[in-house]
C-alpha cells in the first residue's frame, strides 16, 4: 500500500480573458505615448470600430472615454501615487505597465468602480497585454493603492502648501509645475483663483455647438437635440450646449457644414472681429491661420450676411481641406488657399479685417486634450515666439489703414499674448507698426470679469470656455 500523499493535479492554465473596453482605453492610452497622438483624435475612431463589431453599447463607449480621458488628465497625481508604491524610480517602470497601473488607479480613486472589480480587471488587462509576471506586478501596486482613497494619497505625496505652493498644486491638480507657475502669473490673484482654474482644467468639458449665421439657427439646433439634450449658449448668440452628450455629426446641420461643433471662446473671437466698426470699405477679410476652418466658417458666414468676401488662408496642406470642408456650401463668396501668413500671397493693405489665430502651446485647451499638459515644455514657447509675431506684424501690413486685425492665441501665457502684441506695436525684432489698441471688452457683451483692457483673456473657470487671449487692433498708419 502507498502511503505517499497524492499529489493535487495542476491547475490548468487559464488563457486572460480580453476586456474590450479596457483593451481599447489601453491601446488609446498607448497611441498617444507611442506616436504623440490626441486622445481626441484616437479615441473615436477606435469607438466606431468596437461598434461596427458589436462589441460596444453606449455604457461601454461612456467608460472607455472615462478610463482615456480620466487617466490623461490625473497622470501627474497617479504617477506620484505609483511612484511612492514601488521600490523603483518611476522611469524604471515601462510605460504600457504605467499606462495600465494609472488606468488602474484612476478606476480606484477617480470613479464608482469597486476596489476588488478595478484591480481584478487590471490585473487580467496586464495578462493580455504584459503577460503573467508584469501582472503580478500590477496586482501588488494596486493592492498598496487600496489603502487610501484619493485626499489621503493627496495628502501623503503632496508636499505641503506653506513649504512649496507650486509643486503642492502640481501635484493636488496634475499639471506640471512650470504650468501652474505660467497660469498663475496670467491669472494673478491669490490661491483661489489658480485652485479653480487648475480644477476646471480638470473637469469633461461640454460640447458645444455654433450655428453659422444664415445657414442654421440655434432654434434648428435646439429642435434636433430636443430640449432634454440641449441649453443656450452662455454668452454666444450663436451656440448651443449639448447637455448630455452625445454624437454631433448626426445632426444634419453638422453633416452638412451649416452647423458645427466649436467652443464659445472660438466664437467670441471670430464674432467680436466682425463687430468693429470701420469706417469706409468693409468688403475683404481674411483668415490668416485658418485651419481647421471653426473660426473661418464662422466668419465667412458673417461675411456673407453683410456682402463681403473671406479669404481664408492655412499653410499646412492637411489643414487646408479641413477648412475647405468647414466652409463647404456657404452661401456667400469665399476663397480657401495654402499659404504662410508670414510670407504672404497677398499685397499690403489689401484688407479691412483680418483674423491672425496663432499656433500656439495651446495651454487654453488644456480641458480638451490633457495630454497636452504633459508633452509640452517652458521651451516650446521660445520657438513659437518669432513665428507669433512674424504672423501679427504681416497681419498688421496686410490691412488697410483703418483696418482691423484681431490677434488671438489659445493661450493665457503671457509670453504668447500680450508680450506679442506689445512687442509688436514697439518694433521690437521688427519695424514698429502705427496701430492702436481697441477696447475688446464692449465686443463680447454680457461676458463678465473681461480685466482691465483692452485686450480680453477668457478663461475655463470664469467663463466655461477655452481660455482664448484676444488683442483688437487698427492701423493707422
Amino acid at each position: 500500500m502507498n502511503d505517499q500523499p497524492r499529489r493535487r493535479p495542476a491547475k490548468p492554465h487559464r488563457r486572460p480573458k480580453k476586456d474590450p473596453v479596457r483593451f481599447l482605453a489601453f491601446e488609446a492610452l498607448r497611441a498617444v505615448d507611442e506616436r504623440d497622438a490626441y486622445a481626441n483624435l484616437v479615441l473615436p475612431p477606435l469607438l466606431k470600430k468596437a461598434r461596427a463589431k458589436g462589441d460596444f453599447d453606449g455604457r461601454d463607449a461612456a467608460l472607455a472615454t472615462e478610463l482615456v480621458y480620466g487617466t490623461l488628465r490625473r497622470q501627474g497625481t497617479y504617477d506620484a501615487i505609483v511612484a511612492a508604491c514601488i521600490d523603483r524610480p518611476l522611469r524604471e517602470v515601462d510605460p504600457p505597465v504605467l499606462d495600465v497601473l494609472n488606468m488602474g488607479v484612476h478606476q480606484l480613486l477617480g470613479t464608482r468602480i469597486p476596489t476588488h472589480a478595478a484591480v481584478s480587471a487590471s490585473v487580467e488587462l496586464a495578462r493580455v497585454v504584459l503577460g503573467e509576471g508584469r501582472a503580478k506586478f500590477v496586482n501588488a501596486v494596486l493592492r498598496k493603492v487600496t489603502a487610501h482613497d484619493l485626499d489621503g494619497w493627496v495628502e501623503k505625496v503632496a508636499p505641503p502648501y506653506d513649504e512649496d505652493a507650486e509643486d503642492h498644486l502640481a501635484v493636488v491638480h496634475s499639471h506640471p509645475r512650470w504650468i501652474v507657475s505660467a497660469l498663475w502669473d496670467a491669472l494673478g490673484g491669490g490661491r483661489a483663483g489658480i485652485e479653480d482654474l487648475l480644477e476646471a482644467d480638470n473637469e469633461r468639458p461640454e460640447v458645444t455647438l455654433v450655428a453659422r449665421p444664415g445657414r442654421s439657427t440655434t432654434e434648428e439646433l435646439v429642435k434636433a437635440l430636443g430640449e432634454d439634450n440641449s441649453l443656450p449658449g452662455r454668452w454666444s448668440p450663436y451656440a448651443v450646449r449639448m447637455a448630455e452628450g452625445g454624437e454631433p455629426g448626426a445632426l444634419e446641420a453638422v453633416r452638412e457644414s451649416r452647423a458645427g461643433v466649436q467652443d464659445e471662446g472660438s466664437q467670441l473671437v471670430a464674432a467680436a472681429l466682425a463687430a468693429v466698426p470701420v469706417e469706409g470699405r468693409d468688403t475683404r477679410w481674411l483668415d490668416g491661420c485658418a485651419g481647421p476652418g471653426g473660426k473661418a466658417a464662422l466668419l465667412a458666414a458673417l461675411a456673407a450676411e453683410r456682402g463681403a468676401t473671406l479669404l481664408a488662408a492655412e499653410k499646412q496642406p492637411h489643414r487646408a481641406r479641413l477648412v475647405e470642408r468647414a466652409l463647404a456650401g456657404n452661401p456667400g463668396p469665399y476663397q480657401v488657399i495654402t499659404a504662410d501668413g508670414t510670407r504672404p500671397p497677398w499685397l499690403p493693405g489689401t484688407f479691412d479685417r483680418i483674423l491672425m489665430d496663432v499656433p500656439c502651446s495651446g495651454l487654453g485647451a488644456l480641458r480638451r486634450r490633457p495630454e497636452s499638459r504633459w508633452r509640452r515644455r517652458a521651451e516650446d514657447l521660445e520657438a513659437f515666439a518669432p513665428l507669433q509675431r512674424g504672423l501679427l506684424r504681416e497681419a498688421l501690413k496686410a490691412v488697410r489703414v483703418g483696418g482691423v486685425v484681431g490677434y488671438a492665441t489659445c493661450s493665457p501665457h503671457l509670453a504668447e499674448t500680450r508680450v506679442v502684441v506689445e512687442d509688436v506695436l514697439k518694433g521690437r525684432g521688427g519695424e514698429p507698426v502705427e496701430a492702436e489698441w481697441i477696447d475688446a471688452r464692449p465686443l463680447l457683451p454680457g461676458v463678465p470679469a473681461l480685466g482691465e483692457g483692452p485686450d480680453v483673456q477668457l478663461w475655463p473657470h470664469l467663463h466655461g470656455t477655452d481660455a482664448m487671449y484676444l488683442a483688437l487692433l487698427r492701423r493707422t498708419g
